[in-house]
């Protein structure tokens, strides 16, 4: 993909982070794709990586995620993006959190993301989901 097909494909792709669909978040990666947060263990397939981001769209019902970038390699892409929402899903702490971090992307031949190795500052995260931040 070219640098300005992959600027199309991160916009759509935080667009859809914002769509409350997680099988839309899905559709951006191989079937058999990966995607891993903060070294735990990789969601697995379109199913899995939807799953996950259930998880975040129910946690976060007003969730938005905003892209703050993305820096185009020889091998990877690395999309940077910050998550913007209030914790109000089901057991929620009802606090509002804003958190950035990235996402390193090896796309596959057909331009979907094959890999995806995110990360954000965990510490700063429960710190504001316990009202410390």
């Amino acid at each position: 993909m070219t640098p300005d097909q992959l600027q199309v494909f991160a916009t759509e792709y935080t667009a859809a982070w914002c769509s409350g669909d997680p099988e839309r978040v899905a559709s951006f990666f191989a079937p058999h794709g990966t995607l891993s947060i903060n070294g735990g263990p990789p969601a697995v397939g379109r199913a899995g990586i939807a799953d996950s981001a259930r998880g975040f769209m129910t946690a976060f019902p007003d969730l938005v995620v905003t892209m703050d970038g993305l820096d185009v390699g020889a091998r990877d892409v690395l999309y940077r993006w910050t998550l913007a929402g209030t914790n109000s899903g089901p057991g929620g702490t009802g606090r509002r959190v804003r958190i950035s971090g990235s996402e390193r992307w090896t796309m596959d031949a057909t331009g979907l993301v094959e890999t995806s190795i995110g990360t954000f500052d965990a510490a700063a995260y429960q710190r504001q989901l316990d009202g410390a931040a």
